[in-house]
């Protein structure tokens, strides 16, 4: 419990962080990011428990990543993450889920995510912030990748990138689980 509510501190101080800096009231931030003032102002005072659309859409509103406004401060020059050690931030109904483990400090940071795609189970993702390019690497099984409406099949050993700045979708296929590495390529945010 004790961790919960660190993890909710720290997403408080960073939203807000990220908010001020972008120069943003609560009702702005709200509007753009299609959240509600009171989730925002619950959110900030580190109440609540926001879901991972919420969390991506605040992350491409105010122009970080999403471990950005999850993580403290850096403590060390090399982090090592294993996928226990990661909570998920979206578990499907079937078992599937996505981990971020990472993100790549500098002026244009990389998410790197694992997923787990059950068959049928899928992921809709809407439309990110301009520059943002997400590239999918499927290390065993199968899954399909929906971007602004076509389907692209891929299977182990296969890689895929494309501007997500259009609606997508991953869906989990054949008959064994899906297993693949995403990383999510961000556009050069503010300096701070």
């Amino acid at each position: 419990m004790a961790e919960t509510e660190a993890a909710l501190r720290t997403l408080a101080h960073n939203v807000r962080t990220a908010r001020t800096r972008a120069g943003l009231s609560l009702d702005e931030l709200g509007r753009r990011a299609g959240v509600s003032k009171g989730a925002l102002v619950a959110l900030e005072k580190a109440q609540g428990n926001p879901n991972f659309a919420t969390l991506v859409r605040l992350a491409d509103t105010l122009g970080v990543s999403v471990s950005a406004l999850l993580e403290g401060p850096p403590e060390e020059r090399v982090r090592v993450v294993t996928a226990d050690a990661v909570k998920p931030l979206w578990v499907g109904e079937r078992g599937s889920e996505a981990r971020l483990m990472l993100t790549t400090s500098g002026t244009a940071p990389v998410e790197v995510w694992r997923w787990r795609l059950q068959p049928g189970e899928e992921y809709p993702s809407h439309p990110h912030q301009a520059g943002v390019v997400e590239t999918v690497s499927v290390t065993s099984g199968r899954m399909v990748l929906v971007a602004d409406g076509i389907e692209h099949p891929l299977h182990a050993g296969q890689t895929a990138t494309f501007d997500a700045t259009v609606p997508h979708t991953y869906r989990g296929a054949g008959e064994r689980t899906c297993h693949l590495v995403m990383t999510v390529h961000l556009p050069p945010g503010p300096t701070p």
